[in-house]
């Protein structure tokens, strides 16, 4: 799936009432990379210089990064590991095609990751924009395994259409990834050498994006739910182009079977990219719903019930995926800030900070 530093939203924001901000505009004495309503972070530092750098992942000692990058001499997103220390990267797939979603796999040597490398070498057309703002659903993203140095690469899916977004549970036992193969985009789990198939999802609409609690019992992700018979047939006729368009995306939390799911945001956005927080009451996610203009996104915390939400961000472009490192003390996230030219997304990590 496309990331979103490029969307351009026509949304009304919602309103924000409750939320929790702080402070006046502007850098940060002795921490220039962050704003000073940004309470939660400290000492940020940019990992990245230069490109489309996104979706960012930490390995499970926080030491590495796995990420989509798109700089040359790569056409468009290849997966790189980065050592935090160093920022020094390397390439670990093929360097073909179109690559997305890529994940440490724990408690082995191993990652995962979707391509189109398997299909074509090139990389695949781009989405057509006639129709506003879209996602393009390559039918050719299968999720693939390796060895962390790109090695031994193996096919984990292998079914018609698209199978993307892939992440894994902290023990390594499940991966959660999102599918067209029944005809609609729905969660599944599989094991990490891609057998036993579960299907987590089956109301209509798009669902993707999503990531495990630490106990590896819930999965938070992100939806769309047609609300009526136009907007069933909006969202069908577009599925049929491998294509959805992405611009009103809700929160959703349930049980890694797809149980007991519930909404969490209501807010008539795109909210993007949800984290549980490491003690798992609350989540960390990206959303366009502070700005009536639907550009400018920013990360977000809410508790899991939906209230409590306070912004974390404050930046005049673009902030999002956000992941807490394995010990809970750091933040990774991609941002626009401090970019050379425009359209330039970099990786940062910061300290976090809990209290004010």
């Amino acid at each position: 799936m496309r990331w979103m530093n490029r969307v351009v939203c026509m949304l009304v924001a919602a309103s924000a009432a409750g939320t929790v901000s702080a402070g006046e505009p502007g850098p940060a004495p002795g921490d220039s990379l962050r704003d000073v309503r940004e309470v939660h972070l400290r000492n940020v530092r940019q990992l990245t210089f230069g490109g489309e750098n996104a979706e960012a992942y930490w390995s499970p000692d926080g030491k590495q990064l796995i990420l989509q990058s798109k700089h040359e001499p790569y056409p468009c997103d290849q997966i790189f590991v980065l050592d935090v220390a160093t920022g020094q990267s390397k390439l670990v797939s093929t360097g073909k095609g179109r690559t997305t979603c890529s994940y440490f796999v724990p408690r082995s040597d191993r990652i995962i990751y979707a391509s189109t490398h398997w299909a074509d070498a090139a990389c695949p057309p781009p989405a057509d924009y006639s129709q506003g703002y879209v996602w393009k659903l390559y039918h050719t993203f299968e999720i693939f395994s390796a060895r962390a140095d790109g090695t031994d690469l193996k096919r984990l899916t292998n079914r018609d259409g698209y199978d993307a977004e892939a992440t894994c549970s902290v023990d390594g036992s499940r991966v959660v990834f999102t599918s067209l193969r029944d005809g609609d985009l729905d969660l599944y789990t599989m094991k990490p050498d891609g057998s036993d198939v579960k299907r987590v999802t089956r109301e209509l609409g798009y669902d993707g994006g999503a990531f495990f609690s630490r106990d590896g019992k819930r999965l938070v992700w992100r939806a769309s739910r047609p609300r009526n018979e136009a907007e069933k047939k909006a969202y069908l006729d577009l599925l049929k182009e491998d294509t959805i368009r992405p611009t009103e995306l809700e929160l959703f939390v349930g049980n890694a079977d797809g149980s007991n799911a519930t909404q969490v945001t209501s807010n008539g956005a795109a909210n993007f990219c949800p984290y549980f927080t490491p003690d798992g009451t609350q989540i960390i996610f990206a959303s366009n719903s502070g700005d009536p203009k639907g550009r400018n996104f920013e990360l977000w915390r809410v508790n899991v019930d939906g209230t409590g939400l306070e912004q974390i961000t404050f930046n005049e472009s673009f902030d999002g995926f956000p992941m807490f490192s394995p010990d809970g003390t750091k933040l990774v996230f991609a941002s626009n800030r401090h970019g050379r030219e425009r359209g330039e997304t970099n990786i940062f990590v910061a300290d976090w900070v809990e209290g004010n």
